[in-house]
């Protein structure tokens, strides 16, 4: 499968990127995390010791929400007000 992996905020700025495709064989949102974890790096502000909001084609889900292909995944700190 196929996803575009969208990154937001000071994850962006750590990995360099905004955006990515990643051909995967995951099933889940957590399995795609594990996935760029394992690619160390840049990627490891994404470890699971950090606060990390994730969403699959816009709406807000946990680790365990089911992905297909050219699902759209995002990864984000979370929100602060002020």
């Amino acid at each position: 499968m196929k996803f575009k992996i969208r990154y937001f905020a000071s994850l962006r700025e750590a990995i360099g990127l905004s955006h990515e495709e990643l051909e995967s064989t995951a099933t889940t949102v957590g399995q795609v995390r594990d996935e760029l974890l394992a690619k160390g790096g840049v990627y490891l502000c994404l470890q699971r010791d950090r606060s990390v909001r994730m969403a699959l084609n816009q709406v807000m889900v946990n680790e365990e929400a089911k992905v297909q292909d050219h699902s759209e995944i995002a990864f984000f700190p979370p929100v602060t007000g002020g």
